[in-house]
């Protein structure tokens, strides 16, 4: 730590701690400080926090760093449930985007009633902002 540059740098291992996790991190700090990461060695990453600010009441240099830490756990750890669970999250995004049930056929388009009623609408979600917020008509007024 050195408070005179108002920075501090932590070094952490590479194998606990991928790239997208200190990508991630970092994002979360650049509004708070400026974040420089670095690879000393194939083994480890450098994360220098500087305070954007010097002599603004921010939080203390430690502050920032063991924020950053928790952060970075965070991360890590999120990336490391979506890399274990990425068959089952692409199959659930699949048939979100597919349809569970696949496309109607021919027999059941056929069947179909185009004419009624779409849904029940008795929130009126689905109503238009025109036809919700409209002026009420005076008695003078034209169509």
């Amino acid at each position: 730590m050195d408070e005179a540059d108002a920075s501090v740098t932590m070094t952490v291992p590479a194998e606990a701690y991928p790239l997208p996790a200190l990508y991630g991190a970092s994002y979360v700090f650049i509004d708070r400080c400026f974040v420089w990461l670095g690879r000393p060695s194939s083994e480890a990453w450098t994360i220098t926090l500087s305070k954007k600010d010097p002599g603004a009441a921010a939080p203390t240099l430690a502050e920032l760093a063991g924020e950053f830490a928790n952060e970075l756990l965070s991360c890590a750890w999120r990336h490391e449930i979506t890399k274990n669970n990425r068959a089952m999250i692409e199959a659930v995004t699949m048939q979100a985007f597919g349809g569970a049930m696949g496309p109607p056929s021919l027999d059941e388009l056929e069947a179909f009633d185009f004419s009624a009623e779409p849904f029940d609408d008795p929130l009126g979600i689905a109503q238009s902002w025109e036809d919700k917020y409209k002026k009420p008509k005076k008695d003078g007024d034209e169509p």
